[in-house]
């Protein structure tokens, strides 16, 4: 059972268990992570069966997905076993965060021979980078952004790092694409207003509001290391992959990646980002190699 989401009807990766499901024999391959395409067997129906960890890039004929693995139900969350302090300044205009994080942002469009992908991007620095997911561009065709402005650029592929899920692109410097700044995540809270900034089923510039709901959420993201991911509540589907999640500064706290689904099904409330001083790290280093 393969799922299917977003334009196209292509593959997004296969499904992994939720901690606690139960995995009957002959199936324990699909919960260590069995690449698409392998064969495929039915589960069985039992509560929450179908619970699915999937990439958000919008296919339009190729498979963009990529494999992620199940959350840690027992790693312990920032903020799960303590009060933070209240958080000093944390503004609540999420119409003037819309309004600084749009001009960065870009939707980003691959193709190939055999079809493509589609998913979202973010202008990192003043020099034309792009920061996208390595599975949005994973297919190696020819790849192009669009900008808040609607011009579209050619996007050269400066570097691609499969296990953090980062990916960043080049194009001609424009006045029109202004880099995003960056959040401080020692400073960031649970609980936290925050916006998903993308291009969800191809409708570019769109905005999904709704909050922090973990900071250090245990996940297998491209690779097969888990490592700590944004989780959100904000709704993020199909296409907003590589997009930012910014908190109500318009700062960058993480780049959207992957959603947890239910047999196949869009957003259910829980999304998953690459935190920003990981992706930022991975950035600044394949631009150093490129």
């Amino acid at each position: 059972m393969t799922l299917t989401t977003g334009l196209g009807g292509s593959p997004r990766g296969p499904e992994f268990v939720s901690p606690g499901i139960f995995v009957s024999p002959g199936n324990e391959e699909r919960a260590a992570g069995v690449p698409a395409g392998a064969p495929a067997r039915r589960w069985p129906l039992v509560a929450a069966a179908g619970l699915a960890l999937v990439a958000v890039s919008a296919g339009t004929g190729g498979a963009a997905g990529y494999l992620a693995g199940s959350p840690t139900a027992a790693t312990p969350t920032t903020g799960a076993t303590s009060v933070p302090p209240p958080v000093a300044g944390v503004p609540s205009d999420l119409v003037g965060a819309a309004a600084r994080a749009l001009p960065g942002v870009v939707s980003v469009q691959v193709r190939t021979g055999s079809g493509g992908a589609s998913g979202s991007g973010f202008v990192f620095d003043d020099r034309g980078h792009i920061v996208t997911n390595n599975h949005v561009v994973a297919a190696q065709g020819s790849v192009t952004v669009v900008g808040s402005d609607g011009r579209r650029l050619t996007a050269e592929v400066v570097g691609t790092d499969p296990n953090s899920d980062i990916a960043v692109l080049r194009v001609t410097p424009s006045a029109a694409l202004r880099p995003l700044a960056v959040a401080d995540l020692s400073a960031t809270r649970v609980g936290e207003p925050v916006l998903a900034v993308g291009s969800p089923l191809g409708l570019s510039g769109t905005v999904t509001a709704g909050i922090i709901s973990a900071l250090d959420r245990q996940v297998r993201l491209g690779g097969t290391v888990r490592q700590t991911a944004v989780q959100t509540d904000a709704s993020i589907n199909p296409g907003n992959s590589g997009g930012p999640l910014v908190n109500a500064r318009g700062e960058v706290v993480g780049v959207n990646t992957a959603i947890a689904t239910l047999e196949g099904g869009g957003s259910i409330g829980i999304g998953f980002a690459v935190p920003i001083d990981r992706a930022r790290q991975v950035a600044t280093t394949l631009i150093g190699r490129g």
